[in-house]
């Protein structure tokens, strides 16, 4: 078979994608770096580099390969250098903006997001060995490494992705890897067109932001969580101190005066480490107007907590959680994860005395994801949880026999909030939305009590 006819024959049934001849990108690979100098490469920038080798490899394929149409020629030149240079075939699956995951389940199986839907791509990796060669040319850009005896690796690329990596004999299918997109930016007004919220929610979270409100934003994982803490960010004031602390940084703040601080995992010798606690720590002895939690997750909850109701108004944290309920419960059962030996009645009035309002976030099963309730945390001092619900969005059923995809509907419903909220917007002057109203006594609240 000519080399023409091998690379048309192994072209991807579903259109476009570029040969999956292992064995003829392994040929050309090789050729390409016999005809380099990998000295004189090294100076150059990523964008050069790629460029000189898909040059000389062009060159290489008028010499010596086979005449090649120029959509075949351009797809083969795209595969070698993916492998010379790059993440072989992750490489355009990284290019594709609509993507928000990579999940590689072994060299078989390779999934993406795409709108919040999960689907299987027709791609694959030749052998275990290239895609543990891919995994390890990762995890080599952030000085990690992977093998038996450290078999988990979870670190952040230079250009913001969220990698996880777990292998044999801990994954029973073969390396997993799992990539997850550097969130984009949105604006309020971009949740807002997106329908993740509507008008009156967004005039009172704006008001509770500006207002100093300590503000908790919940939700499951791939809700929206960062992308809405993001946004809100946005409504702090310019002169304002900010420090950010994150696990992996993927806040992207719009002011000048704003410290990211980001942990660190420990090294191959198990030294080294910074967790978030640490820096929470060391963040109160930064002079900051507002502290923002990327997420908590364990032992800095309490030094959290302790920011929040000692000067450190305006703080905004997200934490995983199904409902607001459990938004609290959990709150407690991590700060009591700390080696400080603190009561869960006591952690139950440290929440109370520094949350404010509570952000529910939920991604629905078509994908979108709404915020679908905010809450306020009415209870004081050593009373039990107590939640007044100020806003939420009710999901209608779902018509059977409706033509077209199912989506999730509904529509936002509004409550009135307690004078003493009012008051306090009143005097940060802001002021309550229209479509909330004021009410004098907690009593006629939409109030619920949570355990704790």
């Amino acid at each position: 078979m000519s080399l023409r006819s091998r690379v048309v024959a192994t072209r991807d049934p579903a259109g476009g994608e570029p040969s999956r001849d292992d064995g003829l990108v392994a040929v050309y690979r090789a050729k390409l770096l016999e005809e380099i100098d990998l000295a004189e490469m090294s100076t150059l920038a990523a964008v050069d580099r790629r460029a000189r080798l898909e040059r000389v490899l062009g060159h290489i394929i008028s010499r010596e390969g086979p005449v090649l149409s120029s959509t075949e020629r351009t797809q083969l030149i795209r595969r070698v250098v993916d492998e010379a240079l790059g993440l072989g075939i992750l490489e355009p699956l990284l290019a594709d903006a609509s993507i928000t995951e990579i999940m590689v389940n072994g060299p078989d199986a390779i999934f993406v997001e795409r709108a919040g839907r999960v689907e299987q791509l027709p791609l694959r990796f030749a052998s275990p060995e290239q895609l543990m060669q891919t995994i390890e040319r990762i995890v080599s850009t952030v000085n990690r490494r992977v093998d038996e005896s450290n078999p988990m690796v979870d670190a952040r690329l230079p250009t913001g992705e969220r990698v996880n990596v777990i292998i044999p004999p801990l994954a029973l299918t073969g390396a997993t890897l799992t990539i997850r997109r550097f969130p984009r930016a949105y604006s309020l007004n971009e949740l807002l067109d997106l329908g993740s919220l509507d008008q009156h929610m967004l005039m009172l979270l704006a008001a509770c932001v500006r207002a100093r409100f300590n503000i908790i934003v919940s939700g499951g994982t791939g809700s929206g969580k960062t992308t809405l803490l993001n946004a809100l960010s946005a409504l702090i004031p310019p002169h304002e101190r900010i420090i950010t602390i994150e696990d992996s940084a993927e806040l992207q703040l719009q002011q000048d005066h704003v410290i990211r601080l980001e942990s660190r995992p420990p090294n191959v010798e198990g030294k080294g480490q910074v967790t978030i606690r640490d820096l929470v720590r060391n963040s109160l002895r930064m002079r900051p107007d507002r502290i923002i939690v990327g997420e908590v997750r364990g032992g800095e909850t309490l030094d959290m907590l302790q920011a929040m109701s000692t000067g450190h108004d305006g703080s905004l944290a997200t934490v995983h959680a199904n409902t607001a309920e459990d938004a609290l419960t959990r709150l407690q059962t991590l700060g009591s994860m700390s080696e400080v030996d603190v009561p869960f009645e006591a952690l139950r009035d440290q929440i109370n005395s520094a949350v404010d309002v509570l952000v529910q976030l939920t991604r629905h099963a078509d994908g979108s994801r709404r915020v679908t309730e905010i809450a306020l945390l009415v209870s004081h001092g050593r009373e039990q949880f107590t939640i007044a619900t100020v806003s939420r969005f009710a999901a209608q059923p779902h018509t059977y026999g409706e033509a077209g995809p199912r989506r999730v509907h509904g529509y936002y419903e509004h409550l009135p909030l307690p004078r003493r909220v009012a008051d306090r917007l009143y005097v940060a002057g802001e002021s309550v939305p229209p479509a909330f109203g004021v009410v004098e006594s907690v009593d006629v609240l939409n109030t619920r009590e949570a355990t704790g």
